[in-house]
């Protein structure tokens, strides 16, 4: 039996010099195929342009020519296999009904015909076309084929919705992809997009299937959208005069760049540009299906992560199309909006597109989720981890998602030169030093400097030594602004920038960084409960503690924030059992280690057996400045500060002349009057500071003396390997003790360790810039201006009772009995 629409598109094949066949799909599929070359369409792609065109935009006349020359394209993509014969015969379906409600009968198509070739350059007996017409003329008026009626009596019967584009479920998807070029069948084939491969090197320097998925992930977590973003931001900030002076320091390509951007800024136009990564993303998806990179799985999940975003931000197809345009003009350096109506008509109008359905709605939330879930797994390597967060200092690292990437040696050779310069942190150390950077203490510090700021509890700027800066008081009272995030952030982003600096260098061993990596990843998800609230809190501290030489990375951190695609969205975020990076200690033994004071910096973390690298200079200090060479000679002289230490010196050799005014007078004098050996005048210098009552060495306890001493030589000695860690605790709990049996509070502590240091002190010309230097900071531990110069005043001090306001997190110290769990 004879198919009508078969037949009427075969008859109307005839007029582009077809011989007449009863089936208009029986081509050969090779000839097929090279037919369609030399029509010009040389692929998939280049034929779902055609398609849309064929019909042109609503409410306008549809081209003659360009319906036929549609039929005869259908006709050749079915027979090729580029169209599924149902698809096929669906487009033909279309053709034929536009065909029929455009022209009242066949005499006055043949018409329309010949007068839209003639418009074209047409000569009459040049290929046959008059022929053509004449003999389906002839079969019109015989009554034989299909004729006119026929095919509108035809037509009237089968009225249905068409499937003129993959449309069926998540398929549907693939509808997006039509600003580059309409995805007319599936599945994907090479025959899709012709210099694929070639186009993707020459592009994107993509290769093969990991750099397709590196350039994936990149483009739904970053692309080129952050850069732009940024650049925005700060343009908006400043003046026209230093919006021409960021211009001007652009140079090439940059420049044209430059001029686009500030072009939208003046006209007003809104800074939005990301449909141009995720319209990017959905288009690498479809060329990973076509050159079998990406299974149909992977190809669709992509794909949707890409819709998921774009229907994130965008509410209808203009606002989508008007976006990509922007960043089309971003990339390309030239301002293409003025463009946008005759680039992107046919796709916003056409009765045939793709985008004729609604954005919103497009895809189903089902495949929406199974996409979100492959994205996680795609980023659950704890190592993302660390990409998120030193990507937000270095923002080419996002490119290093998904898959591994081999570190270029100019990279590896950076990345330990960082490590041996600023941190003094060298491979043979070995994966244990990387836990001297994890600092939990600071991290209860900050909080606890918070939540006290935030009911005005903290330490008054006046001190013994001197009053704080008042810039530096106003710094640290806008801690309370922090009260309400963990500052376990402040701490862990410079962890994880140090811990991929590792990893760069490779010279560390890799599952001990992965460890780590894990660990810096439990951490975090235990303090915060998801993205959202840690970058807040990241916000939060870097606003009130920028770090010094270092630009500001607030815009950087809100930019994660507020896009949607931004890597720590998609982080494997989950709350199970959780063991950090590096040790933490005790809310006793970190104040135990506090008792060290201005001897050395704060001690933020537990100390661990350093390297003999690092042991070496420790040796050199504790040789050169108590003259010890081995764990015994330490640990006895341990016992020694911690039951005599030199406050019995004072107690024994100089405090009996403070009841003798006379004899202090008379031995100083005596020694005045003759040559002194270096020990004779040491005990000169320090009988005359007992006659001057130098900084009130007579009258205060100078314990602390032999506290911090004995606290910063216990360090020293748990880097060497000379006490263990059960020895070490020992030895910090006795130190503890014995500061709380001379002292009430950090105040007196103070005014007895700067007594100590000022009286025990050896000869030297730099005394007076010394004894300054102790002041100032003691100032700055007693006062923590600046917040991190130590860590008194956000302790109690040993034995004394708690003052404290409790934070509102979990971001404390064990021991902390005050904190709300």
């Amino acid at each position: 039996m004879v198919d009508p629409l078969n037949a009427w598109w075969a008859q109307q094949l005839v007029l582009c010099g077809w011989a007449f066949t009863p089936d208009p799909l029986s081509v050969a599929p090779a000839s097929a195929v090279t037919r369609l070359a030399a029509l010009g369409v040389a692929d998939r792609g280049e034929l779902g342009w055609h398609l849309v065109e064929s019909l042109g935009v609503g409410g306008t006349t549809s081209d003659p020519s360009r319906l036929l020359a549609t039929l005869e394209l259908v006709a050749l993509a079915g027979s090729a296999g580029w169209l599924s014969i149902a698809r096929a015969r669906d487009w033909a379906h279309c053709l034929a009904g536009e065909v029929s409600a455009r022209h009242d009968d066949l005499d006055a198509w043949l018409v329309a015909l010949r007068r839209a070739r003639s418009a074209e350059g047409w000569v009459r007996g040049d290929d046959g076309f008059m022929e053509a017409c004449e003999a389906l003329s002839t079969l019109e008026r015989d009554g034989d084929g299909i004729t006119w009626d026929h095919l509108g009596e035809w037509l009237a019967i089968h009225d249905r919705p068409l499937a003129l584009w993959p449309g069926e479920g998540e398929s549907q998807v693939w509808r997006l992809r039509a600003g580059f070029a309409p995805v007319v069948e599936l599945p994907a084939q090479a025959s899709d997009w012709a210099g694929l491969a070639k186009w993707l090197g020459d592009a994107w320097q993509i290769h093969d299937r990991d750099d397709l998925l590196r350039a994936l992930l990149w483009l739904g977590a970053q692309g080129d959208r952050q850069g732009w973003d940024l650049d925005a931001t700060r343009l908006l900030e400043v003046d026209a005069a230093g919006r021409q002076a960021w211009l001007e320091q652009l140079a090439g390509d940059e420049r044209s760049f430059g001029r686009v951007m500030l072009d939208f800024i003046e006209h007003g136009e809104p800074l939005e540009w990301a449909a141009w990564d995720w319209s990017r993303l959905v288009d690498l998806a479809w060329a990973g299906a076509c050159l079998g990179w990406l299974d149909d799985t992977e190809a669709h999940d992509f794909a949707l992560h890409g819709a998921d975003l774009l229907l994130h931000r965008y509410s209808d197809w203009a606002a989508m199309a008007r976006a990509c345009q922007r960043g089309r003009s971003l990339f390309e350096g030239r301002n293409l909006l003025p463009a946008f109506d005759t680039d992107w008509r046919l796709l916003l109008q056409s009765p045939v597109s793709p985008w004729h359905r609604s954005l919103q709605g497009l895809i189903e939330p089902l495949p929406l989720e199974r996409s979100r879930q492959a994205m996680r797994r795609w980023r659950a390597d704890p190592r993302h981890w660390v990409l998120a967060l030193s990507a937000v200092r270095e923002p080419e690292l996002a490119g290093r998602q998904g898959v591994s990437t081999p570190v270029a040696t100019a990279r590896r050779e950076d990345a330990r030169q960082y490590l041996a310069e600023t941190l003094e942190l060298h491979p043979d150390e070995g994966i244990e030093a990387l836990t001297r950077y994890w600092l939990p203490a600071q991290a209860h510090h900050l909080n606890q400097l918070a939540a006290d700021a935030r009911h005005a509890a903290l330490p008054p700027a006046e001190t013994p030594f001197g009053r704080a800066d008042a810039d530096l008081v106003a710094a640290r009272d806008a801690l309370s602004r922090g009260s309400r995030h963990a500052a376990t952030i402040h701490m862990a982003e410079k962890y994880a920038f140090y811990l991929q600096m590792a990893m760069d260098c490779e010279g560390f061993d890799a599952a001990g960084l992965a460890a780590l990596a894990d660990a810096l990843r439990g951490s975090l998800c235990h303090f915060y409960r998801d993205a959202r609230s840690l970058l807040e809190a990241w916000v939060g501290w870097e606003t009130l503690l920028p770090e010094e030489g270092q630009p500001v990375l607030v815009n950087e951190i809100r930019w994660h924030l507020e896009d949607p695609g931004s890597l720590f969205h998609w982080l494997d975020w989950r709350t199970d059992g959780w063991q950090e990076p590096g040790l933490r200690p005790s809310l006793a033994h970190f104040t135990a280690m506090s008792l060290v004071g201005p001897l050395n910096s704060p001690a933020w973390s537990l100390p661990h057996r350093e390297s003999e690298r690092e042991c070496v200079s420790i040796l050199e200090w504790v040789d050169g400045h108590y003259g010890l060479h081995g764990a015994e000679e330490l640990a006895d002289f341990l016992d020694f500060l911690l039951e005599a230490g030199d406050r019995q010196e004072y107690q024994i050799n100089y405090a009996p002349y403070t009841l003798n005014e006379a004899r202090l007078g008379s031995e100083i004098a005596t020694m005045l009057s003759g040559d002194c050996n270096e020990e004779e005048r040491t005990h000169l210098l320090r009988l005359q500071r007992v006659r001057d009552n130098e900084d009130s060495c007579n009258d205060i306890d100078m314990a602390a003396w032999d506290v911090a001493q004995s606290v910063d030589l216990a360090i020293a000695a748990r880097q060497l390997g000379w006490l263990d860690e059960s020895a070490f605790l020992a030895v910090l709990e006795r130190a503890h003790a014995l500061a709380a049996a001379h002292y009430a509070g950090w105040e007196e502590y103070a005014r007895g360790l700067y007594a100590g240091f000022s009286f025990f002190m050896g000869e030297t010309p730099e005394r007076e810039v010394f004894l300054a230097s102790f002041r100032q900071a003691l100032v700055a531990w007693l006062s923590a201006t600046p917040a991190l110069a130590g860590p008194w005043a956000s302790l109690d001090f040993p034995g004394a009772r708690p003052r404290h306001w409790a934070p509102m997190h979990i971001d404390t110290l064990p021991g902390d009995t005050r904190t709300w769990h």
